[in-house]
């Protein structure tokens, strides 16, 4: 299947159907190499280790979309997991210990987006000083010592559904979810035209506030769901879990297609983007590789997929034609701070 026969399918598009061309020569190019890399067992771990970097890119890949950006994710991550951890290990209902974990990462993401909002601070600053207060909290609660799960909890990371691991289930049942509300629900279109200009859509009824408040919630929420995800995985809830997986997690939405400018971007996008991650690694590991040449080829990857999205902007070209005619312009954002005024 070529890559224009992959646009014709409704949910590639632009950018997503050019990652899964990536994503097919690549595999190609690694299985000639090991044939390992191509078989089914190997697609399921990789689906496995990008499962948890792959649920928080739904919520983040929300947040970026709407014109912000969320750095506290891997600690939102941590305190969730611990949170949930700590409640059923005090003899609560392992149920409502998971549900209440998902709670905190919610309620983290509702006290960013409202000192975001209201305090009109950068979402960039704030998120960062979220990442240190949440990390914090991690410690205190815990004490530095990890927390172990019950078998009932470890399932949704060790177990499997018909040779589906649950974790993998739980990813990419929320794609699906995430797309559908991306692209078929007032919600999604008021968060694609505020990430596209938040004046228009004040101007246009758009419940700008709640908007970015309630991307931020989902966000946090995401990360809530990703930390149970991740304790049950490893079986112990630490005070370390989810360091740096925010930068992984950026990394997916933007070489997934999303623009750091806002107003543009795919859930579908951020999975494949999350997979090409870790089907980097996996490979790079298959064929014996330098761990450091590992490293650079994401960060090659992350690099590549910002300048080709500034690039789509159109960043590299003179705006002659609107300075000509006198076009109206408005700011351009990028990581929540104003560049300066584009056509």
């Amino acid at each position: 299947m070529n890559i224009p026969a992959l646009r014709r399918i409704p949910v590639l598009r632009g950018q997503e159907a050019g990652l899964v061309g990536v994503l097919v020569v690549l595999s190609l190019g690694f299985g000639f190499f090991n044939s390992s890399f191509l078989t089914t067992d190997n697609v399921r771990n990789v689906f496995v280790a990008v499962a948890v970097v792959g649920i928080m890119s739904v919520g983040e890949c929300f947040v970026i979309i709407a014109g912000d950006i969320d750095l506290s994710v891997g600690s939102v991550l941590g305190l969730s997991g611990l949170c949930g951890a700590y409640l059923m290990a005090q003899g609560m209902n392992p149920v409502l210990g998971i549900a209440l974990g998902i709670c905190v990462g919610a309620a983290a993401g509702l006290v960013t987006g409202l000192i975001v909002v209201f305090g009109k601070v950068s979402s960039f600053i704030v998120t960062l000083g979220m990442l240190s207060i949440a990390r914090g909290l991690t410690q205190v609660i815990s004490g530095g010592l990890p927390i172990s799960v019950s078998d009932d909890v470890a399932f949704i990371g060790q177990g499997d559904i018909y040779g589906i691991p649950v974790q993998v289930l739980i990813f990419l049942g929320l794609v699906l979810f995430g797309q559908f509300v991306l692209t078929r629900s007032v919600l999604g279109q008021r968060v694609l035209a505020v990430g596209d200009n938040a004046e228009a859509s004040r101007l246009s009824g758009i419940p700008l506030t709640a908007t970015r408040v309630i991307v931020f919630v989902i966000g946090g929420a995401l990360a809530g769901v990703a930390g149970i995800v991740y304790t049950s995985q490893v079986g112990v809830a630490e005070a370390q879990a989810g360091i740096g997986l925010e930068l992984d997690v950026i990394a997916a939405v933007v070489i997934g297609g999303a623009s750091l400018s806002g107003g543009r971007g795919s859930i579908v996008g951020a999975m494949l983007g999350a997979y090409l991650l870790g089907a980097l690694r996996n490979a790079f590991i298959l064929l014996e590789l330098s761990p450091f040449l590992q490293q650079m080829s994401v960060g090659l990857v992350i690099v590549l997929a910002t300048v080709f999205d500034q690039f789509r902007q159109g960043a590299f070209r003179r705006p002659r034609a609107a300075l000509a005619t006198g076009a109206p312009q408005r700011p351009r954002r990028f990581l929540g701070f104003t560049l300066g005024r584009s056509a």
